[in-house]
């Protein structure tokens, strides 16, 4: 019911019952615990010129914002961004921390997020304590369910019980996500998924990422170790992935992969970013073009494998910078034509979406909204047995 109010904004009780299936009377009676709770509010209809019809104006309901405080972060490779919203989903500050070190220990990493929510909470006069949860999105193998890093490249150990080292630093409920997962529930809440079921978003910075949604669920795997795109094997023997093996896509596609093989066959000054990449090549660098042609190549294997496992409605191609046009030129797309299985039907789109680090501190916010809203949920049922 809560996840109902928050899609309407507001809503009534009796539109609450047709939209839900529930009865109107379960409906007055939850609504009235969560009034009580503190987690709704009422909203009196505008008054309106007299029309000499009779009844009485339908009430509205809407959630509260100031009933909690949610913080969203992402840890990425040279920085820590922190976005803090309340329970309606109102953005009240963001912060981003530079990052000295791309990896850390637990408690090295556990101390850079509490010391950059910290700074979050200062710049918007917020007190720490009255963060009701959070949610850090990072790259890796994460398992939702458990707040557990498999590994994550911000990590120098496998193996992590994330939410544990966490729980130590902070006194409030914490979840952890692999960030192109919560890339995709932004893209589903805010993006280009908003009005599609099924679609898959890929994250393209550091490294590379998948955030599958099917039936307006997004998808994780048994050990929550799904949608793994950027691990998935493309050349035998091939390129070392950051993740230890040989030959992953991530390892021709990803910023350091590039940035690592322009180092390694040039011996000039070497470009410091896929901006200067992607610039060096515009201007005719034979080198810069032939890294960014192969990426391009390796990257329509990857989109076709994904088509034909899938086939979704849409692919959104996502990232911070905006120098991802090598990835989705023409001819990166026909090579990607050739590779699909060929039916009688139009293949799915394939879009961009270039946006900054907030995006992905926003979609953590939103999952750990939904997810202490559920906690909200669970102790009225609790205290009501």
């Amino acid at each position: 019911m809560l996840e109902t109010i928050r899609a309407q904004g507001a809503i009534a009780r009796i539109d609450i019952a047709r939209e839900t299936g529930m009865s109107p009377a379960t409906v007055t009676a939850i609504s009235a615990e969560l009034l009580e709770a503190g987690l709704i509010r009422e909203v009196q209809p505008e008054a309106k010129p007299t029309t000499g019809k009779r009844g009485r104006p339908r009430v509205s309901l809407a959630l509260r914002g100031d009933a909690h405080k949610i913080a969203g972060i992402k840890v990425a490779h040279s920085s820590i961004t922190v976005l803090v919203i309340d329970f309606e989903g109102n953005e009240l500050v963001d912060h981003d921390m530079p990052l000295v070190q791309a990896r850390m220990e637990p408690e090295q990493l556990c101390n850079a997020i509490v010391t950059a929510l910290e700074q979050c909470c200062r710049k918007g006069s917020i007190g720490l304590a009255d963060i009701s949860g959070l949610c850090v999105g990072m790259a890796g193998l994460v398992d939702a369910t458990r707040n557990f890093v498999y590994w994550s490249s911000s990590l120098t150990s496998r193996n992590v019980d994330m939410g544990a080292h966490l729980g130590q630093h902070l006194n409030c409920a914490i979840f952890v996500e692999n960030d192109a997962n919560l890339v995709a529930k932004a893209e589903h809440l805010f993006g280009k998924g908003r009005d599609v079921s099924d679609f898959i978003v890929i994250t393209i910075e550091h490294g590379v990422g998948m955030g599958v949604v099917i039936d307006d669920e997004i998808y994780r795997g048994t050990r929550g170790c799904g949608a793994e795109f950027g691990h998935t094997k493309v050349q035998l023997s091939g390129a070392l992935c950051q993740c230890g093996q040989r030959g992953c896509l991530e390892a021709y596609v990803g910023d350091y992969a590039l940035l690592r093989e322009a180092r390694l066959l040039s011996d000039e000054a070497t470009p410091q970013s896929i901006g200067q990449l992607s610039a060096a090549a515009r201007e005719g660098d034979a080198l810069a073009g032939s890294i960014l042609e192969r990426a391009g190549r390796m990257f329509a294997m990857g989109l076709a494998n994904i088509i034909n496992i899938f086939d979704p409605e849409l692919i959104i191609v996502s990232g911070t910078h905006s120098s991802m046009d090598y990835l989705l030129t023409p001819q990166v797309i026909e090579e990607m034509r050739q590779s699909v299985v060929q039916v009688d039907a139009p293949l799915p789109e394939v879009v961009q979406h270039s946006w900054g680090q907030l995006m992905w501190a926003k979609g953590a916010a939103a999952y750990a909204v939904e997810k202490v809203s559920a906690q909200c949920v669970r102790r009225l049922v609790l205290d009501a047995v």
